[in-house]
Formats: C-alpha cells, sequence, structure tokens
C-alpha cells in the first residue's frame, strides 16, 4: 500500500457524491427553466398571434358589414333612388331621374368609408333602371357582361341571408388584365315587378385590395394569409416559403372556427392560428415558425446561470451541514475502534444513540465486551489442548503394542504353520491400522476394496462361509475413483448381519461399481429376509439403530449423513427391497478422480 497516498475519508466522499447530486439537480433544474422559458415564449407569441389576428378579423368584418349594407339598401330600399322624384322636388324626365339615382349610390358608397374598395357596384332592372358607381370606368355593356358571367346565376338565387364572398373572375373586358379577381355580391331587386330575377338586380364587385391594405397595417415579417371558405387565396403576406396544399390540407382537417396549434408546414415547426368570419365566410390565417420566435440570449443565460449557481450554493451548503452531522457519530465510532485495537475492550456511552449509528455503537461496545471473554476462554481452550495432546502422546502406546503383539503371534502361527490363524490375524492387523488413521480421509475405489477384502476375510472364517461376496467393476478406471473411507465395510456389514444371518440360509452378496453423467455408483445387493416398506423409511434417519456387535459402529444413516455432508444433499443412500427376497443399497457420490 502507498503511505504517501492521501486518504479519501468518508465526509470527502460524502461531498463529492453530493456535489455531484447538485451539480445534477441544478443542470434539471436549468434545463427546466430553459423548457419553460421557452415554453412562456412560444404561448405568448400564440396569444399575440391569436389577438392580432383578431382584430385583423374585426376590422374585415367591420368592412363587410359595410359593403352587405350597401347591397341590402340598394336590394331593398327603393326610396334611395326616387325620394325626391316621388317628392316634387325633381322634375319627371328620365334623364334627371337618372343622375339623382347615381348621385345617391355614389354617395352610399362614400359614407361607407370603403368606397376606393368597391371595384363597382351597379343596379340594374331590364327597360328602366341602370346605374352604375365605383372606382372602375363604367359601360353600358357592364350590364350584359355581369348576366354573362359564369357565376351570375350561382350567386342570384343564394338564400337571401347568405352573404359568402368567394374569388371570382373579373367578368369587365376593360379592366379584366390589371384586376384579373373581384369578389362578387349579387341580390335581386326586391321592390321590382319584373318576373324573373335576371331582370331586376344589384351587383357590388369588391376588390381584394382592402384585405391587402389591411394586412399591410401589420408588421411587415408577419406571414399572414386570407382564403375564402373554399380555401381560395385572396391576399396573402410573406407566404412564399409555406405550401398552399398544406394549409388548405390542415384547414379541411379542422373545421373550428378559431384555433391554434403547432403543425409542420412545408418541413417547417410552426405556430398556426385560424379565424373563420360568420357572415363573409373568409378565413384568416397567421403562420408563425418557430424558429422565428426570438428568446432573448441575455435573459436566458442571466436566468439559468442565476438558477444554477443558487442551486450549487444552496446545495453544497446543505451538504456540508449534512456531512458534518453525519460523521461526528462516524468519527467517535472511529476513535472507539483504536481504543479497541490498543486492547482496552471497556464500553464507551457515547457512541450509543437512537439512530442506526448509535445501534452500530452499541453492536461494537457489545462485541468488546464478547472480545475480551473469548480471548479469557481462548486462553483456557489452550492450556486444555496442551493437555489432550500429552494425554494423546501417551495414549499411542496402547496400538502400537497391540500391533506388536498381533504381529508376535502372526509369527508362532506361521512356525506352527497355521495359516488360519495368519490370515485372520493379518486381516485384523489391516483393519486396526486403516481405522486408526480415521474416517474422514478419502481414498481410491481399490483401497477400499482391499479393506473390505480383510474384513470379508474375518466374516467368512467368523460364519464358515456362510455368504459370498461378487464385486463387479464396469470400468478399469474406477478403481482409482475416490471415496471417503469406510463407506462399503458399513453396508456390507449390514447385508451380513440384516440381511443373510435372519435368513438362516447361504447367501450371496453382489457389489456393482459404475458411472452415469459423472457420477458415481456403488451397489450392495444380499439376497436375505429383506426390509419392508415402514421399515425403510426410519433407516436412513434413526442414526441411534447401531448393533453392538458392529464392528466399526458405523450405521446406514450415518454413512447416508457422512456423504451429504461431503457432497452435498442431491448424493447419499438409497433403498430398494421386497421382504424375503433381497434388499439393495445403491451410493451415489460424485465421480473423483
Amino acid at each position: 500500500m502507498n503511505k504517501n497516498k492521501i486518504p479519501i475519508t468518508f465526509r470527502k466522499r460524502m461531498i463529492l457524491y453530493n456535489l455531484l447530486v447538485i451539480v445534477c439537480i441544478a443542470f434539471l433544474i436549468s434545463i427546466y427553466t430553459y423548457s419553460f422559458y421557452k415554453k412562456d415564449v412560444i404561448d405568448s407569441e400564440a396569444s399575440n398571434s391569436v389577438n392580432r389576428l383578431h382584430l385583423v378579423a374585426s376590422r374585415i368584418e367591420i368592412a363587410c358589414d359595410e359593403i352587405i349594407n350597401i347591397v341590402q339598401n340598394c336590394a331593398g330600399r327603393q326610396s334611395l333612388f326616387l325620394a325626391s322624384i316621388l317628392s316634387g322636388r325633381v322634375s319627371q324626365s328620365g334623364e334627371k331621374s337618372g343622375i339623382y339615382a347615381a348621385n345617391v349610390l355614389r354617395d352610399l358608397c362614400a359614407i361607407s368609408g370603403y368606397n376606393e374598395y368597391i371595384h363597382k357596384i351597379t343596379v340594374y332592372e331590364k327597360g328602366s333602371l341602370f346605374i352604375q358607381a365605383g372606382t372602375s370606368y363604367g359601360s353600358s355593356h357592364d350590364a350584359d357582361c355581369i348576366m354573362e358571367a359564369p357565376w351570375f346565376d350561382e350567386l342570384l338565387h343564394k338564400n337571401m341571408q347568405e352573404y359568402t364572398l368567394t374569388l371570382r373572375d373579373n367578368p369587365f373586358p376593360l379592366n379584366a388584365k390589371t384586376i384579373p379577381q373581384l369578389l362578387p355580391l349579387i341580390r335581386p331587386l326586391q321592390y321590382s315587378r319584373k318576373e324573373s330575377p335576371r331582370d331586376a338586380w344589384v351587383c357590388l364587385t369588391l376588390s381584394p385590395r382592402l384585405f391587402q391594405d389591411t394586412l399591410e397595417l401589420l408588421s411587415p415579417d408577419r406571414s399572414v394569409l386570407i382564403m375564402t371558405s373554399g380555401h381560395s387565396p385572396v391576399s396573402s403576406m410573406n407566404m412564399e416559403a409555406f405550401s398552399m396544399a398544406d394549409i388548405q390540407t390542415f384547414l379541411s382537417g379542422h373545421p373550428e372556427q378559431t384555433g391554434c396549434v403547432k403543425v409542420q408546414l412545408s418541413d417547417t415547426d410552426c405556430i398556426f392560428t385560424w379565424e373563420r368570419l360568420s357572415v363573409s365566410g373568409l378565413i384568416l390565417c397567421e403562420v408563425l415558425p418557430l424558429k422565428s420566435i426570438s428568446l432573448n440570449p441575455n435573459a436566458i443565460r442571466a436566468t439559468i446561470g442565476l438558477v444554477f449557481l443558487s442551486s450549487i450554493v444552496i446545495g453544497f451548503s446543505l451538504s456540508l451541514l449534512f456531512t458534518r452531522y453525519l460523521t461526528r457519530p462516524i468519527m467517535r465510532l472511529i476513535g472507539h475502534m483504536e481504543v479497541i485495537s490498543s486492547g482496552d475492550f471497556n464500553r464507551n456511552p457515547d457512541i450509543e444513540s437512537d439512530d442506526e449509528l448509535g445501534i452500530i455503537g452499541r453492536q461494537i461496545n457489545e462485541m468488546s465486551s464478547h472480545v475480551s471473554a473469548l480471548m479469557e476462554n481462548r486462553i483456557r481452550d489452550e492450556q486444555e489442548k496442551m493437555n489432550l495432546e500429552i494425554k494423546m502422546l501417551q495414549a499411542q502406546i496402547n496400538p502400537h503394542f497391540l500391533y506388536n503383539t498381533l504381529d508376535s503371534i502372526k509369527w508362532i502361527a506361521t512356525m506352527q504353520h497355521n495359516a488360519g490363524i495368519v490370515k485372520v490375524v493379518s486381516a485384523l492387523s489391516s483393519l486396526l491400522k486403516n481405522m486408526a488413521k480415521g474416517f474422514h480421509e478419502k481414498v481410491t475405489v481399490r483401497q477400499e476394496l482391499d479393506f473390505l477384502d480383510n474384513y470379508i476375510t474375518i466374516e467368512k472364517i467368523r460364519y464358515i462361509e456362510l455368504f459370498d461376496v461378487e464385486i463387479t467393476v464396469d470400468d478399469p478406471a474406477l478403481y482409482d475413483a475416490r471415496i471417503i473411507k469406510l463407506t462399503l465395510q458399513p453396508l456390507v456389514e449390514n447385508s451380513i448381519f440384516s440381511g443373510i444371518e435372519p435368513s438362516g440360509k447361504p447367501g450371496l452378496i453382489q457389489i456393482h461399481i459404475f458411472s452415469r453423467a459423472e457420477v458415481l455408483y456403488i451397489s450392495i445387493r444380499d439376497n436375505g429376509v429383506g426390509i419392508s416398506e415402514e421399515n425403510i423409511a426410519r433407516l436412513l434417519t434413526d442414526t441411534s439403530r447401531v448393533s453392538k456387535h458392529y464392528m466399526s459402529g458405523i450405521g446406514l444413516p450415518n454413512v447416508d449423513r457422512r456423504i451429504k455432508l461431503v457432497y452435498g444433499q442431491e448424493y447419499g443412500l438409497s433403498i430398494e427391497s421386497e421382504v424375503g427376497a433381497y434388499t439393495c443399497v445403491t451410493v451415489s457420490l460424485p465421480l473423483e478422480t
């Protein structure tokens, strides 16, 4: 470990982590502030657009009302033209009556205030009345031109309360090139006695210049459009960048009277505002590209900077207070741990409080008390262990004395040519030596079978060849597999004493060693008395059922438990049996070489 490295304390980490969190929060707040400011500006511009468009719509609506009022007066009030004649103030000559009517019509247009936008107004009654006024020169053929226009009959037979303006081709040949389209209004003369409406009517053609002049009252950077109810453009300003087809498609899908929505026109994100005039049917639209909305960069920078710095300052101050409050009890814990490391295990009540760190402090005090007690116990246990080792060294004399004695008996029997005693003594000596080494070490299958052979040799002499043993190994490589020592001897012993001996007849013990899927299996089968089903369930759980005459003192449940402790619960013993026929005990354990 590098001792020169500056340690990063818990408090420093807390301050760094808190600072990182504070910076992230300040950053998010700044982004939110910017987004809120931008949204507020956009909403404000959208509201201004609605108000601005409504103001223009009001001016146009007033103009249309005046124009419609002129047409209504001409169509419904005969007295406008003939009052002076009827009162006798004017002579009855047709020429003077016509001049008087023309002056009245001209005065009626002038009073409206929109005389300059009335292209031509014509009052016609077949055979008796034909007068005109307006900004365009008249002609004696104008009435015929109007009646021959393709839109004449359509507009003449409209509902009397319908004054929807539509953009039509100019029917007057004298100025059709300079003013190609007009907005006509036609009404039949209600006071006329003519049978056909075509014989008595009034026609007012309105110049689109009225709407263009109205739009020019707005700021020159605005994009505004006026359309008829059929979506035909009447007047526009700065609309070259936007597709008229897109606007017409949008309005077709939005029949609302007014609206203001965010939409994409000609691949440009815009705020689109519209208002429909109820009488004339005209549609006023304003397109406001979002990129053209001016965001005050200085105000944004100042606001975001102030929010960001305020968040940093406030957060950092709170972080210092928080870490100071949190690290103070931690420093007390560290100081007490240093005291414990020096060997002082006394309790320190200052580190105990009602919070989580106080719980840790109480646990440390409890731990120090237990450590003190454990150290005393360890000293005592070490003393006892030393005494036991001395006794064990002394006890080793007895088995060595027993081995030497058995060896002497073997040599005496050899000199007397008694092969049976030699065989038994040799087998017993090998058994005792193997058992004296312990029961938990692992040996190969070959070593376990050699140990088992010594045991079988003694038991065969004892029972005068009451049983035979057959050993089958499927694969010679399995001789080198490793198993726990003294695994097979208790199982064979169980087969002899619990299976073959109670049957009272010669028996056969078959040992089969094989492997499947990296698992080693050893089955021990005898043809003894068998085991009932209820006893099988208890056989592997009752560790106290060991007969006193068993050589190893290890029963089937002990063998099963040893295997499970070493290899896991999925390994161990399984038993199959049929009363009076057989018993088969199978050992399963991992294949180890």
